[in-house]
């Protein structure tokens, strides 16, 4: 405290000692008052003189008001004082008149740290940080808003510090929480302000703010408030959401799947009319860009990047950047950073870059979104910051798309340029041939993404040719930047230009050969790296050094006078290695080169400081170190390595055939083998099938037999009953009824007997034409062993197919290991390579190898063959047991339909007979018993046939 008052100064003559005294009555009527009148007065006094006495009050009065919080919680009004006075001490806030007369004249600069010390004594003891988060909890306004800005303030001025003290303060962070549910406006939106302080940098402490379900209130608030329309509240609440989301992946994976990317839409339907953009609606639709420039940040995991991007294409929130990109009336910034969030929106997303590539700008007529862009990348009177977000938008458009890179492409080549409208390939074009020095840059880096690791589109841009003027015969655009470099352009010119042709020529030895093949251009480049120019040229130098290494490095030699040799001899003769190696370092060594590598957006801060882009920065690093070395490798070593490139390609192509082979072969023997497994299961349904219907057929005889049994026995009681009635004479009129119905029973008795004859000989049909058929099923049990042969020749066959496929195994295991043995031989031929002669015996032997292999493929392709034909006949064989089996199984369930129809009438006629049993007893005829009724039987037909004989 003395040290403090020494900086304040001695009280000076006037109002300063007077208040000074005031504030130490003031203090000790707070810590001696009895009443609470008196103490709440006293408190309310200090507030009032807080502002102007900022010090006095802070070094007297701090440690009796956080007594009042702690002994006086009963009483609201003086604990909102004692809050709103701690919040004067701390906080920074000063009315302006005090600010211009007294403060500022007084006070020393030290003295703006006050609010810093007086935050450091109140969290030295961190039982008043929880105290306070007691006090938030009230619910009463005069207690609660104090409380949170006083929280605000602590966390402004000791944020780490604070935060800390609320982690590890039990429920903290949820009690705070609970102040963006309160209804009233105020004490919510401070407690925005309260959590955008908690959440800054604390990774923790943001994880804990997302699950207490933030995301969804915060959301709610900013559609309550308008959205983009909104006041400063939704700017507060978008500020807190980007606290919560940037650099945290978790919170972004969990806004993510929570949905939340989905209510995001709303924010951007600015509507038809966008006259009247208020600063505020600019502010927030600025800030709610950002957001979603956070969520798919190529600086995010790749996962992450990509789920989002396609859950804002899902949800149509790209296509509604996409109408904000194309609108009029719609602010410079805005305009500016929407390019940049639909930039990062489909950087690497082959479903959102197709869609962007679709986008037509509302013109007359239609034209490309692409190409409307391009047209302000090359206008020089478009802002700068405007043209490197297009540029931007282009790169990203091109990353890892070569669908996207061969349309731009096309758009330059011969045969696809329209002379009616201007495409995307005439506008780079004129760019790069343009005065601006900014839109040569921007062109010649926009061309050269579209070339990014696509060395067929390299070849094609060879076809290109440009006419320069009228009367000359058209050039190549090789030849025209080769042109444009050596008439000594701008500096940002050439290093464009420089960086284009490195793209261009990099892994593409067809491009190196056509730069080589003009005779002035190695000249040109010797020359420039020779020279010991200024500062400025140092950067074009090392370019030209690490242009000229790419047409040492993928040099084929296929033009005499400039192979690799040679140019490391002129290279060693005019520049020096040392020299070379120096000059080419110069690029990694460059301020604007670490800058460019940082992150791929392009953002300088002047035209001038646009030298590199970051795609090239990544080609640098790649090509340095293999230049180097190839710069000081011999042309013997040269000529082995390309030996042993060439024979490592010829191996890796024998061996990649036979894999090829092999592996359609192994599907065919996959396919086979699942045929006969189908085959055996069919046949072994079939013969389940077929023992399950001979069993039937056997019970339908045992019953058929057992019918005719009773239709004897039926007949024989008939007989005795006509024999018994014409021995006694009976001649009542009940009696001739019977025998008459006894006459008609017999008649259908004799039907039916036919019509089981019938059916006696369509089973002997059905057992014939089962032993015909010879089926592998069981037919019956007496011919058993002769339905079986057909199936046990199945089994057989089956058999022979399942040896045959081991034995195919067996070949292709075989085929297998002789592969590898091909590998073995070519690992171990490496080394062994340099020498001729051991090169040209493993050749021999390779060769001999393959010619075995290949005779072998062959035995192996007429064996499955044959296989096939196997299945063929077997299938064959199955359709026809098919067929007869259908055959049967219709013929058995119409013979078992009638003869249950026979039982049927059977029945009912043992039921009649009985009856007239029961009749013939009742009328007092004698009923004889079945075996008189049989024998009597005989004697009539003893009878009848003497009357015959007499006849």
């Amino acid at each position: 405290m003395n040290f403090l008052r020494g900086v304040m100064g001695g009280p000076s003559a006037g109002m300063q000692p007077s208040g000074a005294e005031t504030i130490q009555k003031l203090c000790h009527r707070v810590a001696s008052s009895t009443l609470l009148d008196d103490r709440r007065d006293a408190v309310r006094a200090l507030k009032a003189l807080s502002k102007k006495y900022h010090l006095e009050v802070g070094v007297q009065a701090m440690e009796h008001l956080i007594h009042v919080l702690q002994t006086d919680r009963s009483d609201s009004e003086i604990i909102g004082y004692a809050l709103d006075t701690l919040y004067n001490i701390i906080s920074n806030d000063l009315e302006e008149e005090e600010q211009g007369k007294h403060w500022v004249e007084n006070l020393p600069k030290q003295v703006d740290d006050l609010g810093s010390q007086f935050t450091e004594i109140f969290i030295k003891q961190q039982e008043n940080v929880t105290l306070l988060l007691s006090l938030v909890e009230e619910f009463d306004f005069h207690v609660r808003w104090p409380g949170v800005k006083l929280l605000t303030s602590l966390l402004k001025q000791q944020g780490p510090q604070v935060q800390q003290i609320i982690l590890v303060s039990p429920m903290g962070v949820s009690r705070l929480m609970d102040l963006l549910a309160d209804s009233r406006e105020v004490i919510r939106n401070d407690g925005v302000l309260l959590l955008q302080q908690l959440t800054k940098s604390n990774a923790a402490i943001q994880k804990i703010v997302a699950f207490e379900n933030a995301f969804e209130r915060l959301l709610d608030i900013i559609t309550e408030e308008g959205n983009s329309d909104g006041g400063i509240v939704v700017e507060d609440c978008l500020l807190l959401i980007q606290n919560l989301l940037k650099n945290n992946n978790s919170n972004q994976n969990f806004f993510k799947e929570g949905s939340y990317i989905q209510r995001m839409k709303p924010w951007f339907e600015v509507g038809d009319d966008n006259c009247g953009w208020s600063a505020q609606k600019v502010t927030n639709l600025h800030v709610m860009l950002q957001l979603v420039r956070v969520l798919v940040s190529p600086t995010n995991p790749p996962g992450a990047t990509s789920s989002c991007q396609k859950a804002m294409f899902q949800c149509g929130l790209l296509q509604q950047l996409c109408t904000i990109l194309m609108a009029t009336g719609v602010p410079a910034d805005i305009l500016t950073e929407t390019i940049n969030t639909v930039s990062e929106v489909i950087r690497g997303c082959q479903m959102n870059q197709d869609y962007f590539a679709s986008v037509n700008a509302p013109s007359n007529p239609p034209r490309p979104a692409i190409v409307v862009l391009l047209m302000s990348m090359v206008n020089e009177r478009q802002p700068f910051v405007l043209r490197c977000a297009v540029l931007y938008c282009f790169q990203c458009f091109l990353y890892k798309n070569q669908k996207g890179q061969g349309e731009i492409v096309s758009t330059l080549l011969p045969s696809t340029i329209d002379g009616n409208s201007v495409s995307a390939g005439q506008l780079l074009c004129g760019g790069l041939f343009s005065t601006d020095s900014l839109s040569n840059w921007c062109a010649a880096v926009a061309l050269a993404h579209a070339l990014q690791e696509n060395a067929t589109l390299k070849e094609q841009l060879l076809r290109v040719q440009l006419a320069t003027s009228i009367g000359n015969p058209p050039v190549s655009l090789l030849q025209q930047c080769t042109n444009i470099l050596s008439q000594g352009s701008k500096v940002q010119t050439r290093v464009g230009l420089l960086m284009l042709l490195c793209t261009w020529l990099s892994n593409c030895s067809i491009a190196v050969t056509h730069f080589l093949h003009n005779p002035a251009n190695i000249p040109f480049l010797t020359g420039q790296i020779a020279e010991n120019l200024g500062e400025e040229e140092q950067l074009v130098q090392g370019l030209c050094a690490l242009l000229l290494g790419i047409s040492i490095y993928y040099n084929d030699n296929s033009l005499e006078n400039y192979r690799k040799e040679k140019l490391k001899q002129l290279i060693e003769k005019r520049i020096g290695r040392e020299n070379f190696i120096e000059k080419l370092g110069f690029i990694s060594k460059h301020e604007l080169y670490s800058r460019a590598a940082q992150k791929p957006q392009p953002s300088f801060s002047s035209p001038d400081h646009m030298m590199f882009d970051h795609e090239f920065t990544k080609l640098v690093k790649e090509l340095e170190g293999v230049i180097s070395k190839a710069i000081y490798k011999s042309s013997e070593e040269d000529k082995k390595e390309e030996e042993v490139k060439k024979t490592l390609e010829q191996h890796d192509n024998i061996v990649t055939h036979y894999k090829k082979v092999i592996r359609e072969q192994d599907q065919e023997l996959e396919e086979l083998k699942q045929r006969i497994s189908t085959l055996t299961s069919q046949n072994e349904q079939l013969q389940a099938t077929v023992t399950q219907q001979v069993s039937q057929i056997q019970q339908h005889k045992d019953q058929y037999n057992l019918l005719k049994v009773q239709l004897g026995k039926d007949n024989q009681h008939h007989n005795s009953h006509s024999d018994t009635f014409q021995m006694n004479g009976i001649q009542t009129e009940e009696v001739s009824k019977l025998k008459e119905e006894l006459e008609e029973w017999k008649s259908k008795h004799e039907v039916l007997q036919g019509q089981l004859g019938e059916k006696d000989s369509l089973t002997e049909k059905l057992k014939s034409s089962q032993l015909e058929v010879g089926t592998a099923e069981q037919s019956s049990q007496t011919s058993k062993s002769g339905g079986l042969e057909l199936s046990n020749e199945l089994h057989k066959e089956l058999e022979m197919l399942r040896s045959q496929i081991q034995l195919q195994s067996a070949e292709i295991s075989k085929l297998q290991m002789e592969n590898q043995k091909l590998q073995v031989m070519n690992t171990a031929a490496e080394p062994v390579l340099g020498d001729s002669s051991a090169t040209a015996a493993n050749s021999l032997d390779l060769e001999q190898e393959i010619k075995e292999l290949k005779s072998e493929v062959k035995a192996l392709s007429e064996e499955k063959e044959s296989l096939k034909q196997h299945l063929d006949s077997s299938r064959s064989t199955v359709a026809i047991l098919q067929d007869e089996k259908s055959k049967l199984q219709q013929e058995l369930a119409e013979s078992k339909k009638e003869q249950d129809d026979l039982l049927v009438l059977l029945a009912d006629q043992d039921q009649k007979l009985s009856a007239l049993k029961i009749k013939l007893k009742d009328l007092g005829v004698p009923v004889e018993d079945e075996d008189d009724i049989e024998s009597g039987d005989q004697g009539d037909e003893d009878e009848d046939g003497d009357e015959d004989e007499q006849d």
